[in-house]
């Protein structure tokens, strides 16, 4: 009587929430790849079923595979560098004895208490051609043939995205790969260090393989993590211009069913992204997968 009561306790606390979760996100989710095969305009009662049509528009679409480079590039230069300081952080805070840590891991996480608009807002001003921060600092050291409208030129647009993005994650992952490399025994790095091994030797044959694991799924977050991050960044800072330079497959999705109209091709986008995105995953987790070690 006394497991009965628990079960039907246990279970009246996670009706309400599976029910705000098939309404308010499976439903959605699942309406959304219906009528990925419909042609709708979003208002209308009137839907029109065309089967493969929006996906064959898409096909034949230079924008969408535009926007997919796009994505291509975001995925693979954002976490690159992103994990590559956050790693390196990392190790720099826990193995050095710094008096001020807890300073530098308050300065570096800041930037995820922001929202990403206000970050996008405030790269936006820093880049700005006219008073912007980085022209004005590069005039004054003498470097006005560097100055660029990052924002507002092909070549410089999606590398201008990147640096937020980074800046904004970097602290973020760093915290979560201190508390993977405090979990390491000190005894390790003494005997390393007795054997004559160098700072990079010891991270490379114990710090790294030994939190392998936590960078892991860290890499198959952010992959996760940046189609819906770069979609706030460059909705704000470009709109995806110049000329779908910056476009995404999140942004063009947003374009034609909010501003065309085309709610239908609008979906069969987004199904295309998550695709993508479950492709991804997967392939990350295949080329990521190696022995752990334990300790």
């Amino acid at each position: 009587m006394k497991h009965k009561r628990k079960g039907l306790f246990i279970l009246g606390c996670t009706i309400p929430a599976l029910l705000l979760f098939g309404i308010f996100s499976l439903y959605p989710f699942l309406k959304a790849i219906v009528m990925a095969f419909y042609s709708w305009s979003g208002i209308s009662d009137t839907t029109e079923f065309i089967g493969l049509g929006n996906f064959k528009t898409l096909i034949d679409d230079p924008i969408v595979w535009k926007s997919f480079s796009n994505n291509l590039l975001l995925l693979v230069v954002a976490p690159v560098i992103t994990m590559f300081l956050a790693l390196s952080f990392a190790y720099m805070l826990t193995r050095k004895k710094l008096k001020e840590k807890a300073f530098y891991r308050t300065v570096f996480f800041f930037p995820n208490v922001l929202a990403l608009v206000v970050i996008a807002v405030l790269w936006s001003f820093i880049y700005h051609p006219t008073f912007g921060i980085l022209n004005s600092l590069l005039k004054s050291i003498g470097l006005e043939a560097l100055t660029h409208a990052w924002l507002g030129e092909t070549g410089t647009v999606l590398w201008a995205i990147v640096l937020p993005i980074v800046w904004q994650a970097v602290g973020y992952y760093m915290i979560i790969y201190i508390a993977a490399m405090e979990g390491v025994p000190d005894h390790l790095y003494e005997a390393a260090r007795l054997e004559g091994a160098t700072e990079f030797q010891q991270f490379r044959q114990i710090t790294f393989p030994l939190i392998w694991t936590v960078v892991r799924i860290t890499i198959i977050f952010f992959l996760i993590g940046i189609f819906n991050q770069s979609f706030v960044y460059i909705k704000v800072m470009t709109n995806g211009g110049p000329d779908h330079a910056s476009d995404v497959l999140m942004t063009y999705m947003y374009r034609q069913g909010f501003e065309n109209g085309n709610f239908g091709y609008a979906m069969a986008v987004g199904v295309f992204t998550l695709l993508i995105t479950i492709t991804l995953s997967v392939i990350s987790e295949k080329l990521t997968a190696r022995e752990t070690y334990e300790y």
